[in-house]
């Protein structure tokens, strides 16, 4: 057969089997996660699984074992320490991006983390994804990098060398050596994020440009942070970073933008020479989502933008009042010992031969292969459940359940991970009646189309009215941001939401 003839029956690469998992390891102590990694540098840490599900599902290599570290002690703790004789904010590594905008502290003095968490993915993506996995997963579209290196934050990496654990602090300037590249060692993980809190006269803020309002990757992300000399935003600013995403190989500083506004204050000439600076330090490429032209033009003015919020001190307007978390567990505190809301105690080490026990709709369900496939899989094939899967990256919310209380995009989360868990799927929400409270209002909507999304979307939207009594318009569509209707029955089922509950 010629090579033209056999390229001819190769498959498309969406048609070709990802990488099966052979075994989850499921440790509750740091060290005994770095012993397995130590052991084997092969395996892949998970925490969210919002990255390496879809890596896994994409790339057709041999198997692998998983660590999954989201149950390991203090991993969600958010507490406050001091390094260098700064006090900080420390973020374990399980840290969700819902769980950063619903922690007072970050919200006050790590605005810039905050705004760049509430603009990632979705609310059931946020559940999950992780600071840490974000950081690690190393592309320079992340919007946590940005904010994170504005802010001078510090990352705490541990290992396990001669049988000890051994820890070192890396600043993040000097975390990434180039796209999906770190300084990480085999067998090290990140343990730690470490963000200064800010001083008396310092201030930031983070922006973005994005191709839609949910769901985007950056065409262009941006944190800033400025110290001034006293007080006043007319004084002289006294040091200033200036991080951009997703227009170069890492996210960078931009010095030259920095030294345009050191010395100076923050008036329209400084600011617009700042801008131009911040677009002619950088050498964007083309790509999918943007060309190297519209992304060095919309760096100028995304930076202009931030910077005037930040002379008129509005750097917090646009933060919301009420923000839809659809069920995010409560943010952790130092006294937390604990990151499980399992009912019963789950297996350390899962196979496709280990069955998995999950309380399905309040019925515990019992089955196997769990290690190779998602929740979303498992639930289809073992508990009948009418969940959908619509585009298997977490990106139309068709598959969205309630694990331990918290929505989530099933098809992105390892059914390992859900043994010992609660799960409520569509069928769970009206308990023993025929249809519950959001379900009839969907019908008597007419917020049924081709049904495909429905399921998604009324579990998200269960979960937003358990949140919000009087969830208001935007608040509504910020809660169902994660879910896409095919039909563009949107009008409808904004309505169907809204009728089970006087708004705002």
């Amino acid at each position: 057969m010629s090579d033209v003839a056999s390229r001819a029956f190769e498959p498309h690469w969406v048609q070709r089997p990802g990488t099966a998992v052979g075994r989850v390891h499921r440790p509750t102590t740091q060290r005994s996660a770095l012993e397995l990694f130590a052991e084997d540098p092969t395996r892949r840490l998970v925490a969210g699984g919002t990255d390496l599900v879809v890596e896994l599902d994409r790339d057709s290599g041999p198997s692998v074992e998983l660590i999954d570290v989201s149950r390991i002690d203090r991993a969600r703790i958010v507490e406050s320490g001091h390094l260098d004789g700064r006090a900080h904010q420390v973020l374990g590594h399980g840290v969700t991006h819902n769980q950063v905008v619903t922690t007072p502290s970050l919200v006050e003095r790590a605005l810039p983390l905050a705004q760049a968490c509430l603009e990632i993915g979705s609310p059931q993506l946020r559940n999950r994804a992780t600071i840490a996995g974000n950081l690690a997963t190393a592309s320079p579209a992340n919007d946590s990098i940005s904010a994170l290196l504005a802010l001078d934050a510090q990352l705490q990496l541990a290992r396990l060398v001669d049988g000890e654990v051994a820890e070192r602090m890396v600043g993040i300037e000097d975390f990434f050596l180039g796209v999906r590249s770190t300084v990480l060692e085999p067998g090290e993980m990140i343990a730690s994020i470490w963000v200064p809190e800010p001083h008396e006269h310092q201030t930031g803020i983070w922006v973005k440009a994005g191709l839609r309002k949910a769901q985007a990757i950056s065409v262009v992300h941006c944190g800033i942070s400025l110290e001034f000399a006293s007080s006043s935003r007319d004084s002289s600013i006294v040091s200033a970073r200036i991080a951009l995403g997703s227009v170069a190989p890492t996210v960078v500083l931009s010095s030259a933008a920095a030294d345009a506004l050191i010395g100076r204050s923050l008036n329209d000439d400084t600011i617009a020479d700042a801008a131009r600076a911040a677009a002619a330090s950088v050498r964007p490429i083309d790509d999918g989502r943007a060309t190297a032209d519209y992304r060095s033009a919309t760096v100028e003015t995304v930076v202009r933008r931030a910077l005037a919020s930040l002379a008129s001190e509005d750097e917090r307007g646009r933060w919301p009042a009420r923000i839809p978390t659809l069920g995010t567990n409560a943010p952790a505190t130092s006294t937390s010992t604990t990151t499980s809301t399992s009912t019963s105690t789950s297996a350390s080490v899962i196979d496709d031969q280990s069955e998995i026990r999950v309380a399905i709709n309040g019925n515990d369900i019992a089955a196997g292969g769990a290690a190779s496939t998602t929740l979303l899989d498992w639930l289809r094939e073992h508990a009948g459940t009418g969940t959908k899967e619509g585009c298997a990256e977490g990106e139309c919310g068709a598959c969205t359940v309630m694990l331990d209380g918290a929505a989530t995009m099933s098809c992105l989360t390892p059914a390992a991970q859900a043994d010992g868990a609660r799960v409520t799927t569509v069928e769970g929400l009206a308990g023993d009646a025929p249809l519950s409270v959001m379900q009839q209002s969907f019908v008597d909507n007419f917020a049924v189309q081709c049904g495909y999304c429905i399921p998604g979307f009324v579990v998200s939207a269960t979960a937003l009215r358990a949140e919000f009594e009087a969830p208001t318009r935007d608040e509504i569509e910020l809660g169902l941001s994660g879910n896409l209707c095919r039909c563009t029955g949107y009008y409808a089922i904004l309505e169907a939401v809204r009728a089970t509950g006087g708004t705002q």
